[in-house]
């Protein structure tokens, strides 16, 4: 039998960059570039002085651009990441009952921290299998409906929408740090649409960022007001008073927005939102559609329709190894393309954000055939 260390794939079939991950993803060299830069006058100065002020303001108008944010909808950041919003929703969102949709990891991490609340009520949650996702059903007295836009974790996503016969004042929330930049969203359907930057924004983590409709800011007031406790670090509204003025409550990791910032304005200079769309879209499509045409592997999701844009997940056959694939593309420097280490599947998982070269991704997938190739040869 070939050994699997033996197995080496010709220079002329290798992708002319390897970084395939869900996070952090691949940055593009132009990012360090511009930030060597400036790095004298921004590196190691004060986050309350406009030469940072000016770069959180640079987040907020290119975001505001690329989403064509509805009137008076805000941009409002804070540090500790998508974990810490789930959090943030728990004390300043989330007035006494949520419906949550879970159909991953981190869907139902988010529902987690509600049930755990000591100060809310019993949450409400609709759990689909993992490779599928459920539906909202509106329900008297549900104060938020909360779900990913994309799981990570199994590569469904979904379109936000705000549920029919829900009860007035209901907020949406979504936890968008996957499809942020990648996929399509109307957000006049969507309340809160939250992410952190280390995914389709090509950065690093640390950092969340949330589009907040007025209703939205309204609810974090009164909650506020009401006089429930709140941590500090957690206090949305102190959040909120602070991206007014461009700058976070606490001090914010300035490479991280920087490298934010430049992907915004390459997203913006190139089209916008549906240019990052039509390359996400043709790079997952190339995946799908060589998975539906091959003989030893299939989308992991079944129904084209939740099939993600920006993570697309595939399975193989039992007497191919997905996890011997995989550590030959990593010795060749294709990297980070293992299944969600919980999910536990014979699966390659494969990031396609904005800034992967769908060239890259045509390239993997002949790399994957040429791996197969030889594996099957070996055992013949």
């Amino acid at each position: 039998m070939l050994a699997a260390d033996s197995i080496n794939i010709p220079s002329d079939l290798l992708p002319s960059d390897g970084r395939f991950g869900a996070g952090p993803s691949k940055i593009r060299p132009s990012q360090i570039e511009n930030l060597v830069k400036v790095s004298g006058t921004y590196l190691g100065t004060s986050h309350r002085q406009n030469t940072v002020k000016n770069e959180v303001a640079r987040t907020q108008s290119g975001l505001n651009k690329l989403f064509s944010l509805p009137k008076e909808y805000e941009v409002v950041l804070g540090n500790g990441g998508s974990t810490a919003f789930w959090e943030i929703a728990t004390f300043s969102l989330i007035r006494d009952r949520a419906q949550f949709l879970t159909f991953g990891e981190f869907g139902s991490k988010f529902a987690s921290s509600a049930i755990a609340a000591s100060h809310l009520g019993g949450q409400s949650v609709i759990k689909s299998e993992p490779g599928d996702a459920p539906e909202f059903k509106a329900e008297v007295g549900i104060d938020a409906y909360c779900s990913p836009h994309n799981e990570t974790s199994t590569g469904v996503a979904i379109s936000p929408y705000r549920p029919a016969g829900a009860d007035e004042g209901a907020l949406v929330i979504v936890d968008a740090t996957s499809a942020a930049g990648g996929l399509a969203v109307n957000l006049s359907e969507v309340d809160v649409y939250y992410f952190s930057p280390q995914k389709c924004f090509g950065s690093d983590g640390g950092l969340w960022v949330a589009l907040m409709s007025p209703r939205a800011i309204k609810r974090a007031e009164e909650i506020k007001a009401s006089g429930r406790y709140i941590p500090a670090f957690l206090d949305l509204m102190t959040a909120v008073e602070n991206s007014r003025m461009n700058q976070t409550y606490n001090t914010p990791a300035l490479t991280t927005i920087f490298l934010m910032n430049e992907q915004i304005d390459w997203f913006n200079e190139n089209g916008g939102l549906n240019w990052c769309i039509s390359r996400t879209s043709e790079s997952s499509m190339a995946i799908y559609d060589w998975a539906e045409k091959s003989n030893f592997a299939t989308p992991y999701v079944v129904d084209p329709k939740k099939r993600s844009g920006v993570v697309a997940t595939i399975n193989f056959v039992d007497d191919i190894d997905a996890t011997v694939i995989s550590k030959i593309l990593r010795r060749h420097g294709i990297v980070d393309v293992e299944p969600y280490r919980k999910l536990g599947k014979n699966q390659l998982r494969i990031s396609v954000f904005p800034a992967v070269e769908p060239d890259d991704v045509k390239a993997l997938l002949k790399c994957i055939d040429f791996v197969v190739a030889k594996l099957n040869s070996s055992q013949s």
